[in-house]
């Protein structure tokens, strides 16, 4: 009997780790248990892994609670923050264009455009998913890969299929993302600026 509680609490604390990269309090209380240590009264969850420093806050400012992202969303985060450093992407979708004119949105679009294919081509090797002009006469063959070729139009018949490549898609060739620092946010895409007088 002691076994198959052992053998549950494992399951509870693999599967805690392996979805959330948390074990609860609860979980962590039974544990202490079953080793004699005090339970904790926090009810709180606890981020297991290394130890990181924690950023000193600047006086008088209240530390800002970090939300919980899935785990493995960082680099997207990182991506984004990236596109929004060095153009204002994240800006520029967010703000209501409607009062602007063209040659206003025109001219803001220019500069955002250079600034974030910039940074794309810094961090990411980008190639087509396959070879060849859009436009161009292409054929689908049999056991193809559904999440690099999207078939559009009239899909009816058997494989091998010939139709009209209307986009080459793109992909991922090499990612060079920098490192994100110990004890950076993983959720903040661009820090509030507060400029002091």
């Amino acid at each position: 009997m002691r076994d198959m509680k052992r053998l549950s609490l494992a399951f509870r604390c693999f599967f805690s780790l392996l979805f959330t990269g948390t074990i609860s309090e609860t979980l962590l209380d039974e544990l202490r248990t079953r080793v004699g240590s005090a339970p904790s009264t926090t009810g709180a969850v606890r981020q297991v892994g290394p130890r990181q420093a924690e950023p000193a806050a600047a006086p008088g400012a209240r530390p800002i609670a970090e939300p919980r992202l899935r785990a493995g969303t960082e680099r997207a985060v990182q991506m984004l923050a990236l596109l929004q450093r060095d153009g204002r992407l994240v800006d520029f979708f967010t703000e209501e264009i409607g009062e602007y004119d063209d040659a206003q949105i025109g001219a803001a679009v220019r500069d955002m455009h250079e600034s974030c294919r910039n940074t794309l081509n810094r961090y990411l090797t980008l190639k087509p998913v396959v070879p060849g002009e859009e436009g161009n006469p292409f054929t689908v063959e049999p056991g193809f890969d559904p999440g690099a070729i999207k078939l559009i139009g009239n899909v009816t018949g058997r494989l091998p299929v010939s139709g009209v490549l209307r986009h080459h898609g793109w992909q991922a060739a090499e990612v060079r993302l920098p490192d994100v620092p110990v004890g950076a946010s993983r959720s903040v895409i661009a820090p509030a600026e507060v400029e002091i007088s």
